[in-house]
C-alpha cells in the first residue's frame, strides 16, 4: 500500500481565459488520484463539513481508500486561491486559508500502518513528521514542499527531509530552500540532507532526478499543444512516481527513471483540464498508452 498524506482543499483558480471556483484540489488529492492508476493507495488528510460528499464518493470511485480522511465538523476546508498570467506559467497567490489543517493532529486508520511506501505531499512539515511515527517500518518515504513552508518554517521542512529517501521539489522551491541558482547544486544540499534521491521539477521542462551516488537523469516533459490548467500538476507527477515505484517494489536507478517519465505523463494529463477533473476521466490504459508515445518521442 502506499500512503499519501497532505492537503484536500477547495481550489479557486483564475486564468485569463476561465475561472473555476472551489473545485476539488489539494496535493493529497492529486497525488492519490494520480498513484491509484498504478497501485493500492490510501489518503489522509483533514477536511471540513464545507467539503461535498460527492468528492469524497469521486475519490473512492478511484479505488482510493478514503478511511484516513479526518472530517472537522462546523470546520472549513482548506482553501487556495490563485491567478496565472497568459502564458500559465508565472502563478500568483490571492488568498492561503489553512482552517481545519492548522491545528490537525494526524491520525491514520491502523491498517495504514503497515503501509510500505509513504508519500508526505506539501504540507506542514511538523505535521508529516509527527505522521511517520504512526507508521511501522515503511519501505520508501518521500516528500514535497512548497515555498510557503520554506518561508514559514525552513528548519521544520530540512528535519522532514532528514528523515525521508527522496525529496520531491520544484525548481524555485528547490532555489528558495538552497539558496542556490544552480539546480545541481541545490540537489547536492538536499541529498546532503540524507535522502538518498531528489527529483527537482521544472515544469513545462520535465525534471531531473538525482541520486546520492553521482548519477543524474534529466527527462524533458511530455509534449501538450495546450495547457488548461498547471494547478496540481507537480502533486500529479509525484503521485505518478511513487505508484510507479510501489507498483515494480524496486528502488534501483532504471526503476527511478522510469518513476520519472510515468511522473511527467501523469503531470501532463492534469494540466489539461481544471483541477483533478481529467485525472478522474482517464484509466490505466491511457497512462500507457501516453508512456509510449513519450518512449517514442525521446527516441534517436
Amino acid at each position: 500500500m502506499l500512503t499519501v498524506f497532505g492537503t484536500m482543499a477547495l481550489d479557486t483558480t483564475r486564468t485569463p481565459f476561465r475561472t473555476e471556483v472551489r473545485i476539488l484540489g489539494g496535493a493529497a488529492t492529486f497525488a492519490s488520484v494520480s498513484a491509484s492508476m498504478f497501485t493500492s493507495t490510501s489518503m489522509v488528510a483533514a477536511i471540513g463539513s464545507d467539503m461535498p460528499a460527492e468528492n469524497l464518493s469521486a475519490l473512492r470511485a478511484k479505488g482510493i481508500d478514503t478511511k484516513g480522511v479526518v472530517t472537522v465538523q462546523g470546520g472549513k476546508t482548506f482553501h487556495y486561491d490563485s491567478s496565472f498570467d497568459y502564458n500559465l506559467s508565472n502563478r500568483t497567490t490571492n488568498k492561503t486559508e489553512l482552517n481545519v489543517i492548522a491545528d490537525f493532529e494526524p491520525v491514520i486508520p491502523e491498517e495504514y500502518a503497515q503501509s510500505e511506501y509513504v508519500y508526505l505531499a506539501n504540507n506542514d512539515p511538523k505535521q508529516n513528521i509527527k505522521i511517520l511515527q504512526l507508521f511501522d517500518h515503511p519501505r520508501l518515504i518521500a516528500c514535497d514542499t512548497i515555498e510557503y513552508w520554506i518561508e514559514q518554517d525552513r528548519d521544520g521542512v530540512v528535519r522532514m527531509m532528514e528523515k525521508t529517501d527522496i525529496v520531491v521539489i520544484n525548481d524555485s522551491e528547490a532555489r528558495l530552500l538552497c539558496k542556490e541558482m544552480n539546480l545541481a547544486r541545490c540537489a547536492k544540499k538536499i541529498l546532503s540532507f540524507g535522502p538518498k534521491f531528489a527529483v527537482i521539477k521544472k515544469g513545462e521542462h520535465g525534471a531531473i532526478l538525482f541520486s546520492q551516488d553521482g548519477q543524474v537523469f534529466p527527462a524533458s516533459a511530455f509534449f501538450l499543444d495546450e495547457i488548461v490548467d498547471p494547478t496540481g500538476a507537480g502533486d500529479s507527477f509525484a503521485g505518478g512516481f511513487m505508484g510507479h515505484i510501489a507498483r515494480r517494489g524496486r528502488t534501483d536507478f532504471r526503476t527511478m527513471k522510469e518513476a520519472v517519465i510515468y511522473g511527467n505523463v501523469m503531470g501532463s494529463f492534469a494540466v489539461e483540464d481544471f483541477g483533478v477533473k481529467k485525472l478522474f476521466a482517464i484509466a490505466a490504459e491511457d497512462v500507457e498508452e501516453r508512456y509510449e508515445k513519450y518512449r517514442n518521442l525521446v527516441q534517436f
